[in-house]
């Protein structure tokens, strides 16, 4: 694949101007321009000839600045001075230049733009490491992304990948950089930087393609996190064996909150509590310190309700936590700051 090519359906975030305004401001640079080369004639009107009456007026300035700024040149009004004729050497000429560059800009800037896009993206790509790649700009990819925001993750670290143009759009304008493409193939994956991806959250719309996308991201990375999201229950194990490590069942944990409404309302306003960042409680992973190791973990700052060890998450009760020990993680209940 050339290096055009891999750049391809890439959009960074950027800042929209609307036509009339990018317009405006290249009317004003030009009047800005127009104004300036005035001032250089304007303070040296002595060293201009005019073949009309041989005196050259601030009328005479003002015509003289603008066919020649406008590369007509007449020739009816010249400098003869040497400082006159320096000065349009040093600073007319550029000028003149510069307002014929504001007059074609729109037209070089749609030669350009490709090209100082590519420059942007590969500018962008070597600098992309340990990010999270969020699959599916829908529903449950946004919620996700609001909850890593929350969590003060950076928007630069977040790449979104999804298959629909207006969607990308969306996402860019959001100010994430966004991939076009489908997820299920590797090449798509490979530009939004799979490959050095701390984390992976796939939220799609469909099962199988949850599974497939897993399998081609596992493929592509083999020590990221990844997360995906499916409907039914029964297809938790075929994502998990493409290579998934969390997978939220959606319809599953839905049902599980309907059920536990009705049956106690206060425990379901609880884990709704839990599941909106920065409300009431929280909970929260974090490693343990220096301090807390060799002590139970009910003696640890905060409710500790498991310990990961190894990869492996038990709660505070399993026998096997009895105290704490280096490079353990806590998952504790934590609650923000009014």
């Amino acid at each position: 694949m050339r290096d055009d090519e891999a750049e391809l359906g890439v959009s960074l975030p950027s800042s929209a101007v609307s036509p009339m305004r990018a317009v405006l401001r290249r009317m004003a640079l030009a009047l800005a321009l127009l104004l300036a080369m005035f001032l250089l004639v304007a303070v040296d009107l002595d060293g201009y000839h005019d073949n009309a009456d041989g005196k050259v007026s601030l009328l005479d300035a003002l015509y003289y600045v603008t066919v020649s700024i406008s590369t007509t040149g007449y020739g009816d009004i010249t400098p003869v001075s040497t400082q006159a004729r320096l000065v349009n050497i040093v600073a007319v000429t550029p000028m003149r230049i510069a307002f014929l560059v504001v007059l074609v800009g729109t037209t070089l800037e749609v030669l350009t733009k490709r090209t100082r896009d590519a420059i942007r993206i590969r500018r962008w790509r070597t600098r992309l490491r340990d990010h999270t790649v969020i699959i599916g700009y829908g529903t449950k990819g946004r919620a996700a992304i609001r909850t890593l925001l929350e969590n003060e993750r950076p928007k630069d670290t977040i790449v979104v990948v999804d298959p629909s143009p207006i969607v990308v759009g969306e996402a860019s304008a959001d100010g994430f950089v966004a991939v076009l493409g489908d997820a299920t193939r590797s090449d798509v994956l490979n530009r939004a930087g799979i490959a050095t991806a701390a984390q992976v959250i796939i939220a799609v719309q469909r099962d199988d393609t949850a599974a497939l996308v897993t399998l081609t991201a596992r493929s592509l990375n083999a020590t990221a996190t990844i997360v995906a999201a499916v409907r039914e229950q029964e297809n938790d194990p075929l994502v998990r064996q493409s290579g998934a490590d969390v997978v939220i069942t959606s319809s599953d944990a839905a049902g599980r909150m309907l059920g536990v409404a009705t049956q106690s309302p206060a425990v379901s306003a609880l884990i709704e509590d839990f599941l909106v960042y920065g409300k009431g409680l929280d909970l929260w992973e974090r490693p343990v310190e220096a301090a807390e190791v060799g002590r139970a973990p009910r003696e640890s700052e905060g409710m500790v309700v498991a310990v990961v060890r190894g990869g492996d998450v038990m709660t505070y009760a399993d026998p096997r936590v009895q105290t704490l020990e280096a490079g353990d993680r806590v998952v504790v209940i934590h609650v923000p700051p009014v």
